[in-house]
């Protein structure tokens, strides 16, 4: 990777990502793309930023020759929850966006990542330890882009050679940027309202395990993934990769070794319920640590007394 087109670069993943592949790559050689422009904000004061919309194909091809990029990383989307209350919408952001995209890497001849999901799976896919090729069939409309996604990936790899590539992410945490309408947000507000509020009142029911990955983890693994030998990637566009799976009530005690008059209460949210009891508990990543490396550095433990300092340093 030398010229690397970001979407989606002010989101949950991109603003990390962009700040990581400024200081590795170069920061003339980042182009962070967003549909918003917020004033102030780091990835666009911190180097090159264009307004696009993943929708305008034109526009995103304009964007991409204009900078001679060699390397598409598409993370625009909307994200689970947010879906469910407009599907169309998701459908032709999710689903168009990844055709445009794609149809300019095709043209121009760039690598191409785009992240899928532990959404992707499904109530019939395997609960537990979910294998890395199983049945996929979501009940979510974000599940059905993201399985889509990842057979339109396989297609353009198979059918055009483009070099494709991607993960299936987790729900992931992060102190830099305020989630985008997930289902696995609570794992990031709790931290916000620990420090704030010395309390939570948790959407998720107790019991609910989910797989997570803290963001520095997620950012090394695209970019791990992507300056990984094709000749060793089989797999390609879906690779499971996770870092710790948990419930409210583990994540809200090991808030509790920190800040021990900290609570935890419940207040159900039936649609971002139903959504979590559709995934796995916990996926297996094998297929990535053979066929690429993946490692992760961060457990529960590790990222909660990092998080608690973090949010501490912006005045949380």
């Amino acid at each position: 990777m030398k010229k690397i087109l970001v979407t989606g670069a002010l989101g949950q993943i991109g603003t990390e990502l962009v700040v990581k592949l400024r200081e590795q790559y170069g920061v003339d050689n980042i182009i962070a793309t967003n549909r918003s422009r917020y004033e102030g904000h780091p990835v666009v004061e911190g180097g090159t930023f264009e307004l696009l919309d993943v929708t305008d194909e034109k526009g995103v091809f304009e964007i991409a020759k204009k900078y001679d990029v060699d390397t598409i990383i598409h993370m625009a989307a909307l994200l689970s929850a947010t879906a469910e209350k407009n599907p169309k919408l998701a459908w032709d952001i999710n689903m168009g966006g990844l055709m445009n995209t794609l149809e300019v890497a095709r043209e121009l001849n760039c690598k191409f990542f785009t992240p899928s999901s532990i959404g992707a799976f499904g109530p019939t896919s395997p609960k537990d330890n979910t294998p890395q090729d199983t049945i996929q069939r979501p009940t979510t409309m974000y599940g059905v882009n993201k399985v889509s996604g990842e057979l339109l990936c396989d297609y353009y790899y198979h059918k055009f050679g483009v070099d494709t590539r991607g993960v299936r992410f987790p729900g992931l945490i992060s102190y830099a940027q305020a989630p985008g309408g997930g289902t696995t947000d609570y794992a990031v507000h709790i931290y916000y309202d620990a420090l704030k509020l010395g309390k939570y009142t948790s959407y998720i029911a107790k019991g609910t395990y989910m797989d997570m990955m803290y963001m520095p983890d997620a950012v090394k693994a695209i970019i791990d993934l992507m300056e990984a030998d094709p000749s060793k990637l089989k797999h390609r566009n879906a690779f499971n990769v996770t870092a710790m799976s948990f419930d409210p009530e583990e994540i809200a005690a090991e808030i509790k070794k920190h800040i021990p008059t900290f609570t935890i209460d419940y207040d159900v949210d039936p649609v971002r319920q139903t959504i979590a009891d559709s995934w796995p508990n916990s996926i297996d990543p094998t297929a990535a640590k053979e066929e690429w490396g993946f490692s992760v550095e961060y457990d529960l433990a590790r990222m909660t007394e990092d998080m608690l300092a973090k949010l501490k340093e912006k005045g949380i």
